[in-house]
């Protein structure tokens, strides 16, 4: 798929310059519990020896790479089916749960199962209002904390993902393909959910990632490509009509408070 994005001139960006992405909340809503991206590293560790691998270049130029973004709450979700054969969730953390039902029931959802990949393998979402945005052409890739040692695995894989934040600004979702649906889903406030990749162009430069400001231009440009995944189902054909309607400039700096 080709499209074109206008963006500044070489001149005016340095090919030497970090690729700078923006991330910011599509909402303010509850904004306190979403801690911002960071960037994975795992270099406290043993660093005295010259060849540790926390000194070496290909480990450092691998996290550098990767930002993770944390679970904002803690759930423990189980499945099962009602007495009429419907999948549903359970929230096994029941009156001990540090989420309200009706708040848990916002931010998480069973996929209709007619659009599950396997008959056996429910999908769920949790709904998240992160967002990434940048000025010249970067790809996202959401994967999972591959990085961080879970002692309980999770009883599945997430569903990523890749996709131009430069021209199609959405909002990340959690997706997760409940291979072992008899085990719960256990995550907790805090740790890893998952992480996500930046590509631009020049594989060589490095990745700056800051706080954006939601301006109306970005809002309103979010507003005419947002719901297009309701009414169509190739979404990345419609990549060149989005990029008609780009401003030039999407990506602002957030004032440091």
């Amino acid at each position: 798929m080709d499209f074109n994005v206008t963006f500044a001139h070489p001149e005016d960006s340095p090919s030497s310059a970090p690729i700078q992405v923006g991330w910011f909340l599509t909402n303010d809503k509850n904004a306190v519990i979403y801690d911002p991206p960071e960037r994975v590293s795992l270099r406290q560790t043993n660093r005295t020896h010259a060849k540790s691998a926390a000194r070496c270049p290909g480990v450092l130029q691998l996290e550098s790479r990767y930002f993770m973004v944390k679970c904002p709450v803690d759930l423990h979700i189980g499945f099962k089916r009602d007495e009429k054969g419907k999948a549903v969730l359970v929230n096994r953390a029941g009156a001990a749960s540090t989420i309200r039902a009706n708040k848990l029931n916002e931010m998480l959802a069973l996929v209709n199962e007619a659009e599950w990949r396997y008959p056996d393998r429910p999908t769920i979402q949790m709904i998240l209002p992160y967002c990434f945005i940048a000025d010249e052409l970067v790809y996202v890739t959401q994967l999972s904390a591959f990085m961080h040692y879970r002692p309980d695995p999770l009883p599945g894989t997430i569903f990523g993902g890749r996709f131009p934040v430069s021209v199609w600004p959405r909002p990340l979702m959690w997706a997760f393909e409940w291979h072992e649906p008899r085990k719960d889903i256990v995550l907790k406030r805090g740790e890893p959910l998952f992480y996500v990749q930046f590509e631009g162009m020049d594989p060589a430069r490095s990745i700056s990632v800051i706080e954006a400001e939601r301006t109306p231009e970005l809002a309103k440009y979010m507003e005419q490509i947002g719901g297009a995944v309701n009414y169509v189902s190739q979404t990345f054909s419609l990549f060149r009509a989005a990029d008609a309607l780009r401003p030039k400039t999407l990506l602002t700096p957030k004032a440091k408070q």
